[in-house]
């Protein structure tokens, strides 16, 4: 899809069931709400395909890759109200970032529109933003870890090595753009699982609103200062790299971050949370020493537990210095041999 924002056509003529979705020339039927956070909703959606040669099909016709389309015509709505020019321009860096990767294990955005709404008395909700994804019903890796952990479950050896390796591959390619570019909120809640029968789940990295260019050059204090700031805000906090949280006055940050945040999520999907928010429940405990040293603590994981191979790995990857930390290339060549030894 472009990135230009005039010309849309885009109306909303629904509240928050039952009614109806355009963004350009096609129609959605809104079926339920699907989550929300902030000022974000999102929303089970379907085409509407009548007798309209305007929306009969329209997507089909829109979409580059055919496999992104949905076999019975639902897909994922999120409305963003927007309040201010920031907001505005926060999302539309997302829509820009969002149309730069195509890859099967990233989200990709179908379709986008940003409208302008009159102001009420009671509000100044001056735009709203409608983008278009696939939808997935099986939820987030953290959904699935509450649904598994009320069952006391967890993943096998083998899925946590399959799950991993496709977060690896959709991340290889955000990290080998020219510029490369960091996700930087790599985390259980941002990546889509669907379940397949006989198989290990597709997993779909998806939220691109806090994706910019990995490589920044800090040469001062004010400028390490704005960079920790920036992090606090786009940066999930359990699973955001130390360099993140106490930056230098003079260093070179690039799309290790990343690591460290694939790092977290690995440990998380074998045990469903970061390995360092144990630090939160403790007293005095503090989760940014508990990064920035490195802290690991392994908790007693499933029976059998998961090779040490496993903790090792976590622990390559949760380098306190990103100049000795791997990059994507050395996780991959290193998740495959793991993937030779213990899948079935």
């Amino acid at each position: 899809m472009g990135c230009t924002f005039s010309g849309f056509n885009a109306m909303y003529a629904a509240a928050n069931g039952g009614g109806d979705v355009w963004i350009n020339d096609i129609r959605f039927k809104i079926v339920r709400q699907l989550g929300e956070g902030g000022f974000a909703y999102v929303y089970l959606v379907k085409e509407v395909t009548s007798d309209s040669s305007i929306s009969a099909g329209g997507l089909a016709k829109k979409v580059k890759d055919p496999s992104h389309l949905s076999d019975d015509g639902t897909y994922a709505i999120k409305k963003v109200l927007i309040q201010n020019n920031e907001q505005l321009e926060l999302v539309r860096e997302e829509i820009r970032v969002s149309s730069l990767f195509s890859h099967r294990n990233l989200l990709p955005l179908l379709d986008h529109a940003i409208i302008s709404v009159k102001p009420t008395q009671e509000g100044s909700w001056n735009h709203e933003a409608y983008l278009l994804f696939p939808v997935h019903l099986d939820g987030t890796l953290l959904d699935n870890f509450k649904a598994m952990s009320a069952k006391n479950d967890f993943f096998s050896t083998s899925d946590v090595l399959q799950i991993f390796r496709q977060l690896c591959a959709g991340l290889e390619h955000m990290h080998s753009l020219e510029p490369p570019y960091a996700h930087n909120d790599v985390k259980p809640g941002n990546v889509l699982l669907t379940h397949r029968k006989g198989e290990s789940p597709l997993a779909i990295l998806m939220d691109f609103g806090s994706a910019r260019p990995a490589r920044r050059q800090i040469r001062s204090r004010s400028e390490a200062l704005q960079l920790q700031e920036w992090a606090s805000e786009h940066c999930a906090a359990p699973f955001r790299a130390p360099e993140l949280w106490d930056c230098p006055s003079h260093a070179d940050i690039d799309e290790r971050t990343d690591i460290w945040a694939l790092g977290c999520t690995l440990y998380a999907i074998m045990y469903g949370v970061s390995p360092f928010e144990y630090a939160l429940g403790e007293s005095g405990g503090s989760l940014q020493l508990a990064i920035l040293n490195a802290q690991i603590k392994w908790p007693a994981g499933p029976k059998p537990q998961y090779p040490e191979a496993l903790h090792q790995f976590v622990t390559w990857m949760l380098q306190p210095q990103p100049s000795v930390r791997p990059c994507i290339d050395d996780i991959i060549f290193h998740v495959d041999k793991l993937i030779s030894k213990f899948s079935q």
